[in-house]
């Protein structure tokens, strides 16, 4: 049996994937409201009070834990499950709030000697897949580049906490960034620079940096909140520019050519669910954590985030 924490947006589409591959789980939730929905979405009926109030009751631990609540709750649910004696959970991302939560979670995730991953699932992305292929056999990454523009008009009008906005570039930026550390590797040097802010960001809006990964590949970044732009990952060798626009597609630039072209891939998972998030989950439950983001490492990438976005460490 399986647990899955939280009865939102999130966990449908987790609970869809774990239907899919016929996985026995039970959903915990914590108000009416959201189980009604998840139910009228999965057709299965969530156990309501929430997760302390469930472990009162003393159930078989789980061989497999995913945690989908809202940002506010994920670092509290997870180490309820942690002390309870889950060994294997996926958090969704970023974990926590700040830094400080995330650090209590890998602390205690080590002393309990559980696996703990946040769900960065564009790693699961089929075009990224295909990408990693090709990339080795080019013989590895040489330079990168990506942008990470938000638009700031569209998440200022969203309904969620001020605190959540105000760590954004953790509690959403990250998902490029992750990709992007994941295809070219961590930066070992690092420059940033930022400017301006927004009504709802206010520690900055305007960013750029560059520096040289772990695997010796130069990168550069930029990205502006308070103009065009969206989400792009461009990752180059000695033979091919791949090109991540949008994260889901994959176009490749040959050496010698000018044209870009469309790789045929196959998407059907990430087509039939929320792209990223079949395979990534699949890799969970089959105890498959090589392409998965450890604690351990998301809270070392933290520093990185904190460093480009301006934030106190």
């Amino acid at each position: 049996m399986n647990w899955l924490i939280g009865a939102g947006p999130m966990a449908i589409e987790y609970a869809k994937v774990l239907q899919a591959q016929h996985c026995s789980f039970m959903c915990i939730a914590r108000g009416e409201a959201s189980a009604s929905t998840f139910y009228r979405e999965t057709g299965i009926k969530a156990d309501i009070g929430g997760l302390q109030h469930f472990l009162q009751s003393n159930p078989e631990i789980p061989e497999h834990a995913i945690v989908a609540t809202g940002i506010e709750s994920l670092a509290h649910a997870t180490e309820l499950l942690l002390n309870y004696g889950v060994k294997s959970i996926l958090v969704e991302k970023p974990a926590g709030l700040d830094i400080e939560e995330v650090e209590r979670t890998q602390a205690l995730a080590d002393s309990c000697q559980a696996n703990v991953f946040v769900a960065y699932n564009r790693r699961f992305y089929a075009s990224v897949i295909a990408a990693q292929k090709m990339i080795a056999e080019d013989g590895g990454v040489t330079s990168l580049n990506y942008e990470i523009t938000e638009w700031s008009q569209v998440i200022e009008k969203l309904d969620i906490p001020a605190n959540i906005k105000r760590n954004w570039f953790i509690a959403n930026t990250s998902h490029v960034v992750d990709l992007a550390f994941y295809l070219g590797g961590k930066p070992q040097e690092l420059a940033s620079f930022t400017e301006g802010q927004t009504a709802w960001h206010p520690d900055s809006a305007n960013f750029a940096g560059a520096g040289i990964t772990e695997k010796n590949a130069l990168f550069a970044y930029h990205g502006n909140w308070n103009a065009p732009g969206r989400w792009s990952v461009e990752v180059l060798t000695t033979k091919h520019r791949f090109i991540f626009t949008p994260l889901e597609t994959l176009n490749v630039q040959r050496l010698g050519e000018i044209n870009i072209v469309n790789v045929p891939i196959d998407n059907t998972h990430d087509l039939n669910f929320k792209p990223g998030v079949f395979l990534q989950g699949r890799a969970f439950l089959n105890n498959n954590f090589d392409s998965l983001c450890s604690i351990n490492e998301h809270r070392v990438n933290l520093n990185h985030y904190c460093q480009m976005a301006n934030y106190d460490l």
